[in-house]
Parts: C-alpha cells; sequence; structure tokens
C-alpha cells in the first residue's frame, strides 16, 4: 500500500497562520516608526552641536566677538538659511562665515520641508538660531523633532 507524502492544506495554512502572528509581534516590539524617529532625532543632535561648536569656534577665533556680516538674530530665532532677499522674512543666513572654515557643509534636518544644502548661496537647514541679548549665548534649534515617545520632542542646545 502506498502513503501520500506532503502536508495538507490545512496543516499549511496553520504553519502560515503561526508565522503571521510572529511576525506581527516582532514588527510591533521593533516598531519601526520609533526606531526611524530616534534615528533622525539622533542626527538633529549632531547637527545642532556641529552647527553651534562652529558658532562658538568662530567667537572664539574673534576673541568673543562674533566675526560675521550677518548679526546673530536676538529678538526671535530665525531659521539658518541663505537671504531670499525678501525683506518680510528674516532668516540667519551665517553659512558664508561657518563653511570651509569651521565645517565642511551645512548640516540639514532630515525630515523638514524645503531642507537642502547646495552651497552657501542655496541653503535651508531647518534649524534655528538665536543669541541672548543680556547673557550673549546661543541656541540653536530644532522644531521638526519627532516624537519617541508620544510626548512632544525638543532638541535645542545653548552655549
Amino acid at each position: 500500500m502506498k502513503t501520500k507524502r506532503g502536508f495538507t492544506l490545512i496543516e499549511l495554512l496553520i504553519v502560515i497562520g503561526i508565522i503571521a502572528v510572529l511576525m506581527a509581534i516582532a514588527v510591533v516590539a521593533i516598531n519601526p516608526a520609533r526606531q526611524f524617529a530616534k534615528a533622525n532625532n539622533a542626527r538633529r543632535w549632531g547637527d545642532v552641536n556641529t552647527i553651534l561648536n562652529a558658532v562658538s569656534q568662530n567667537v572664539i577665533d574673534g576673541k568673543g566677538i562674533w566675526t560675521c556680516a550677518e548679526a546673530l538674530p536676538t529678538v526671535t530665532a530665525e531659521v539658518i538659511k541663505a537671504d531670499d532677499g525678501d525683506p518680510v522674512t528674516d532668516e540667519a543666513d551665517i553659512c558664508a562665515c561657518l563653511v570651509a572654515t569651521y565645517i565642511g557643509a551645512m548640516s540639514i534636518d532630515p525630515t523638514a520641508t524645503g531642507a537642502h544644502y547646495t552651497d552657501c548661496t542655496d541653503y535651508d537647514t531647518g534649524y534655528y538660531i538665536i543669541q541672548d541679548a543680556a547673557t550673549g549665548r546661543v541656541t540653536i534649534s530644532a522644531p521638526s523633532a519627532q516624537s519617541e515617545n508620544g510626548a512632544a520632542s525638543t532638541i535645542s542646545v545653548t552655549r
């Protein structure tokens, strides 16, 4: 008597169902959206520190004075981007003061709309800068920071 070898359709469906449940559990445990948010925010922390270190080095080289034709904003934070020529919008066009001397290129926010860097005449970092008029301390912030755990996320460094 000959016996048939192989799996029945029911057995195959049960195995596929078990694999699907295990994959769903793995996806929930790994949470790719949270991992992407953490990776993007890690880059933002690095970028904010890089720009602030370059600004600080410029001030150190200037013996305590910001040595750039573009003054740092002291009233409201301004986006670090190329001047668009529009007097209504304010931007901190500090690229020429930093690139090549203190950093290789302007860092850009990984998810901010319009963030890009071609050269110092065409860039938008997506990061903001402000200098406290009373203390002289400079703050760089990343307003597009992503939530990693459901709470609001703020990335800002002051020196």
